[in-house]
């Protein structure tokens, strides 16, 4: 058993396609209230904004799952905007994003709404910043629903900890996940980091995840600027 695994039910969950739990907090709170209102949603888009690691694609993972939603990438732009069968998701718009994309995207949104389906999109900064030269989309994104996924507080970080090494099905102790807590950066790319490192060392080492082991994973992330 984890220790600690009780953690983890403070928080309501939320299960995606893959099976795997989204841990509801105040930082996504907001972000999982609009999924939950789907499809009343007061315009055709809802745009996702969290850093690196916030849980965007799983969150995208719990909208499909509630919603029948369909991913789709750049590619598809183009066939899917003539023939809209299903609400869609679109991930990291921000980072896609192109002069060239920019009338297909459009495209896929007029179709989207023409039909009454619905689109979320997931991106790492708001629409206003995207850069968007084509005036009809920069309008038309600026007016869609945005919601941030804010940094997560130290109940949460320690319920991700506990988590993402049952998930590895590592065993850690309380002091361990205390430890971690107290001294990493408050973000979810952080933790991932942290527990990614933790068990390649531990697994080098032939060491059980310890205090120690945590202190020396941390210490190299912040010799390496990591953290």
């Amino acid at each position: 058993m984890i220790a600690d695994r009780q953690l983890t039910m403070e928080f309501d969950h939320r299960t995606s396609q893959s099976g795997e739990d989204f841990l509801v907090a105040d930082c996504n709170n907001e972000a999982i209230d609009w999924i939950d209102t789907w499809p009343n949603w007061p315009a055709p888009a809802l745009v996702i904004i969290g850093d690196a690691g916030a849980g965007k694609s799983h969150l995208a993972a719990v909208f499909a799952a509630h919603s029948g939603a369909q991913f789709i990438n750049t590619n598809e732009f183009s066939s899917i905007a003539s023939d809209i069968a299903n609400d869609l998701i679109i991930e990291d718009v921000d980072r896609i994003l192109s002069p060239e994309l920019e009338q297909p995207l459009l495209h896929v949104y007029n179709a989207a709404k023409e039909a009454s389906h619905r689109i979320l999109m997931t991106a790492a900064t708001p629409p206003a910043r995207w850069g968007i030269a084509l005036p009809d989309l920069r309008s038309r994104m600026n007016a869609t629903i945005s919601v941030r996924i804010g940094p997560p507080e130290d109940t949460l970080i320690r319920a991700l900890l506990v988590k993402m090494f049952a998930d590895r099905q590592v065993q850690v102790s309380s002091d361990v996940i205390t430890y971690a807590t107290s001294r990493m950066e408050r973000s979810f790319s952080a933790a991932r980091q942290i527990v990614d490192l933790a068990d390649r060392l531990a697994l080098a080492t032939k060491k059980k995840i310890t205090v120690p082991l945590i202190k020396q994973v941390l210490e190299n992330l912040e010799n390496t600027g990591d953290t």
